[in-house]
């Protein structure tokens, strides 16, 4: 089949991953279209790239340039104007990432009633939070993980003991801090949390951050002497690294969250998670007990993440657990099942 791919988010392509850092969701329209050419099918993919380019089999070309004139499948990423790309399709699918109440806006819902596309959620959460009075057809397809999260290499814990947190500042990072400095540094204080963010990096070199941002901020820069430093987020490859060379994925979450996307990558990779019962997407990412603890109070959290920290045997359990358990969701398998979809 003729697949088109259309986006108008952000610059980026198919090396992307590799090369910068992604959100989640972009990583997933990086990843899905190289993973349907190579099950045969003729891929297009228009966005904000900066210049044509082929990656793996697909053909990656800025939004500006000519539209192609018809295709058997076009995939609308996020935004449902994009359902009219193409003129002549035979298949539309509008494929969202984000919370259920944005199809409900009446601009949206008029574009989905021309279209009647199939709407593919990442996460069963989405579907389940939508009414779907068109009554359309949809399809709950989890994202894959990217390929450097699944390499054969084993993991190779440093010392001291590192514990390492990917939240957005504003998404219970001032509590992860407080617990870290209150209870878990103190009981091993030789362990250091290496705390991943764009924005806090940002404001570590001195621009500007929003103001609910500026005392996490201060905070977070205020915690070094108990082992807490501020990173900016690698590409894949780079993350895969800092994954294997700790000992714990300390995940405060949030409600309403869709993806935990950090949070399945670091599993995937044999990193034990310790995560509050924040939303159905973290429950869904740990395996309680086997590859990390689901904590359900604040000392809960902070005894499974001493634990992990300073018994080796216990890592040692878990990161197996967590390898064997997590590996399982490559982009192969999301490509096979986004294929019988639009089949």
């Amino acid at each position: 089949m003729r697949l088109t791919f259309v986006d108008d988010s952000l610059p980026f392509d198919g090396y992307s991953p590799t090369s910068q850092p992604l959100g989640g969701a972009e990583k997933a329209f990086a990843a899905l279209p190289a993973a349907l050419a190579m099950r045969g099918h003729t891929v297009r993919v228009f966005n904000r790239c900066a210049f044509p380019v082929s990656v793996d089999g697909v053909a990656w070309e800025p939004i500006s340039d000519d539209r192609p004139p018809d295709t058997d499948v076009l995939i609308a990423f996020r935004r449902p104007r994009l359902l009219e790309f193409v003129r002549e399709v035979r298949r539309k699918i509008l494929w969202t990432a984000g919370p259920p109440e944005e199809l409900d806006q009446p601009a949206t819902r008029a574009l989905l009633e021309r279209h009647r596309p199939l709407v593919v959620f990442f996460a069963a959460a989405q579907r389940e939070g939508w009414a779907n009075p068109l009554g359309l057809e949809t399809k709950v397809i989890p994202p894959g993980i990217g390929a450097s999260y699944l390499e054969d290499e084993a993991m190779a814990p440093v010392d001291p003991p590192r514990a390492i947190a990917t939240t957005h500042p504003l998404a219970g990072l001032d509590w992860l801090l407080t617990l870290w400095m209150e209870k878990i540094h103190s009981a091993v204080p030789n362990a250091e949390l290496h705390v991943y963010s764009a924005l806090l990096d940002k404001g570590r070199l001195g621009a500007d951050v929003p103001a609910l941002v500026k005392p996490v901020l201060d905070r977070a820069m205020g915690a070094r002497e108990a082992g807490v430093m501020i990173l900016r987020p690698q590409p894949d490859p780079q993350m895969a690294e800092a994954y294997r060379a700790a000992r714990a994925h300390l995940y405060p979450g949030q409600p309403g969250e869709l993806l935990a996307s950090t949070l399945a990558e670091s599993q995937a990779m044999g990193l034990p998670g310790i995560a509050r019962a924040s939303s159905p997407a973290v429950l869904q990412r740990i395996v309680d007990g086997q590859t990390g603890r689901i904590a359900t109070a604040d000392g809960h959290f902070a005894g499974a993440a001493i634990d992990l920290l300073a018994d080796r045997a216990t890592f040692d359990r878990m990161s197996a657990n967590a390898r064997t358990l997590q590996r399982g969701r490559s982009w192969a398998v999301a490509a096979a099942e986004f294929e019988e979809a639009i089949a």
